[in-house]
């Protein structure tokens, strides 16, 4: 089926839901509107004083009988000026800042909240377009009333899906900010949409031709190889996985000239497409959630998007090497030996541990670029989720420069990471073995997270800043108790939080 199916369909219905709507007089419109709660009491932020003023009060009558609670919202139908319904969303408090303790901007994340409670209670009441106020921050109010309104609704039939709202600021003030904030919401959405797909319908090759479809359009110059160029390349680690399956792996490597003579930041994304474990079979419940397994490379998709969208003045490589994790006659066994680009060989005690075969060669070709910066990501392992859970994505890096610039773009974005250790003695675990150069899981005593980004420090180009993100803890599903602005399916995290780094460094 033809990749466009599946990339970028709720901003394509929303686009063409904005060009039909001013034709149409019969639109159901709703507005959003704020208050900053703090201990039972409220006030309205500017714009909601001005429309309440402007309407009788209606807001204030109704709010002095509902008890409006920090990341509610209350709504009062028929308030006026042409609205069929207002949701008033509760803010936390206006002197709400960084949060040492919890590691993010508490403001920006209330509002985040906020506005994605304010737009779901409306489009739970089929409202057709919302308006909404900045609420303060226009960048978080537009990132979460975009993410908050997506839904992966693709198999149903079109009567059956959920209306997804056109979204249309309110009084904007803060233009550049709220642009900002769609073109983040909009590319982590893009993520969840390819994340969620079925592995029927979203294979190495679809994959590649989605991320072409989405990326020639902004100017990513995208070139999508075969299996014969990856002999060509000698990447007998990825290679290896690959051929375990009838589907034909590819490798898209993709890059964008922000107009400057800097050196390239290059991003590596994992992108198992499904990943079975091979012969090391996973346990059947689940298992159909490792068709997000691919969301490293999605994340690296969506980034792209954005930082052209957004026009940052760098060079960025984005590079993804794509294949399906099958166990048939072909696949890798425990016990086999193969020999990665850099030269080194590979004992595979565990076949289900492919992601860092397929990154192994991928952080060897990124050396060809000569790059400022290699950062990889991956749903590597499910021993960083015991560690951390769906909270944060693990951080493991040789550059304490990089380390301070992801965690405070985690600060801005509310999306956090935790720095882990990369020391000798993990190495020591994957390397000291008499019969071979690397073992793909090492002699394991616990530390499984710490361990398979030692194995990937053996890849790595000499002398070379590198940062890997292990994202299989965030990247999806069971994340509404975490984040009350995504709903249970593909999160798209951490994207927003490496085009905040990106911008940084721009």
């Amino acid at each position: 089926m033809a990749a466009s199916r599946f990339v970028s369909r709720n901003v394509m219905l929303m686009n063409l839901i904005r060009r039909s709507y001013s034709s149409v007089s019969n639109v159901k419109k709703g507005l959003v509107l704020g208050a900053f709660t703090k201990g039972g009491c409220y006030r309205l932020t500017p714009i909601a004083d001005y429309f309440d003023r402007e309407n009788q009060s209606v807001l204030t009558k109704n709010l002095e009988v509902a008890n409006l609670k920090d990341g509610k919202s209350r709504i009062i139908y028929k308030p006026g000026l042409g609205y069929n319904a207002v949701a008033v969303v509760g803010l936390g408090p206006e002197e709400a800042c960084f949060n040492h303790s919890e590691r993010f901007d508490d403001k920006k994340e209330n509002i985040r909240i906020a506005a994605a409670a304010g737009c779901t209670s409306l489009q739970e009441i089929d409202i057709d377009e919302i308006h909404i106020e900045e609420l303060s921050d226009a960048e978080a109010s537009a990132e979460g009333a975009t993410l908050g309104l997506w839904r992966y609704q693709e198999w149903k039939k079109l009567e059956k899906r959920k209306k997804i709202p056109c979204v249309i600021p309110y009084k904007l003030q803060n233009k550049l900010d709220w642009h900002n904030g769609i073109i983040k919401a909009e590319a982590q959405n893009l993520v969840r949409n390819l994340a969620e797909a079925p592995a029927n319908y979203m294979t190495p090759s679809i994959f590649a031709q989605c991320a072409q479809q989405e990326l020639e359009k902004v100017g990513v110059q995208v070139c999508i190889y075969d299996e014969e160029w990856a002999i060509r390349e000698k990447m007998g680690s990825f290679l290896s996985v690959a051929k375990g399956s009838n589907e034909p792996l590819r490798f898209l490597e993709m890059k964008y000239d922000g107009g400057t003579d800097c050196q390239p930041i290059v991003l590596i994304g994992k992108g198992v497409t499904f990943d079975s474990g091979g012969i090391s079979l996973k346990p059947s419940a689940k298992m159909d959630e490792m068709r997000g397994d691919m969301a490293g490379a999605a994340c690296v998709i969506g980034i792209l998007k954005a930082i052209a969208e957004l026009k940052l003045p760098i060079n960025v490589i984005g590079l993804t090497p794509l294949c399906e994790n099958l166990p048939s006659g072909k696949a890798n066994k425990p016990g086999d030996i193969v020999q990665a680009s850099n030269g080194k060989y590979i004992q595979i005690d565990n076949t289900d541990a492919e992601g860092r075969l397929i990154l192994a060669d991928a952080l060897c070709y990124a050396g060809k670029f000569d790059p400022k910066y290699i950062i990889d990501l991956a749903t590597l392992t499910g021993a960083v989720r015991v560690a951390l859970g769906n909270v944060m994505a693990g951080v493991f890096t040789n550059d304490d420069q990089l380390w301070e610039n992801i965690e405070c773009a985690g600060h801005v974005t509310g999306d956090r990471m935790w720095r882990l250790p990369l020391v000798k003695e993990y190495s020591k675990r994957v390397n000291s073995y008499p019969g071979v150069d690397v073992n793909n899981v090492g002699k394991c005593l616990g530390a499984g997270s710490c361990t398979a980004a030692a194995f990937l420090k053996e890849f790595v180009p000499e002398n070379c800043s590198w940062m890997h993100i292990d994202i299989a803890g965030v990247a999806g599903p069971e994340q509404q108790l975490t984040v009350p602005y995504l709903n249970k399916s593909s999160t798209g995290r951490p994207t927003r939080t490496l085009i905040q780094f990106l911008r940084q460094i721009a």
